[in-house]
């Protein structure tokens, strides 16, 4: 398991190389990479600025691994979450999560992303031509995590 909270991109391709290097047990790798869009809730966004609580959201984000451990078989999980200035195209986040069989590997990269998005003590800001505004947790979020409580 591994977390890594930075300022700098990451490139997927040698990510995923390195979370599977070794372990001939994986017959499945799932990931998500999320990244800025240039429109949200009608919006041009020209930046968006993430800031977190170091230590706090790092622990937060094991935790939220940790869960999808318990749920599922999964052999190992790699999440990246980048903070400070970004820009429209720019990664935000990389999700990757390797097992047996990609069932799991789905439902587990599906799980952790939907408890980033609402859990994880993270807080965006977006420039858009009428200044800079924070973002507010979507509904869709909120009701996406749902459909794993038990």
């Amino acid at each position: 398991m591994t977390v890594r909270v930075q300022t700098g991109d990451f490139d997927l391709a040698q990510e995923v190389r390195q979370l599977r290097a070794g372990n001939g047990k994986v017959g499945g790798i799932v990931t998500f990479v999320g990244t800025v869009r240039d429109l949200n809730e009608g919006a041009n966004v020209s930046e968006m600025e993430l800031e977190h609580y170091p230590g706090m959201t790092e622990q937060s984000i094991e935790a939220i691994i940790g869960q999808a451990k318990e749920r599922w078989p999964v052999y190992d999980a790699l999440v990246i979450h980048r903070v400070g200035p970004l820009k429209p195209l720019d990664q935000i986040v990389l999700v990757a999560v390797t097992s047996a069989h990609r069932g799991e590997a789905f439902a587990a990269c599906e799980f952790i992303i939907d408890y980033l998005k609402t859990e994880a003590p993270f807080w965006k800001k977006e420039q858009t031509p009428e200044g800079a505004r924070w973002v507010d947790a979507r509904v869709s979020d909120d009701v996406a995590l749902k459909k794993w409580e038990m």
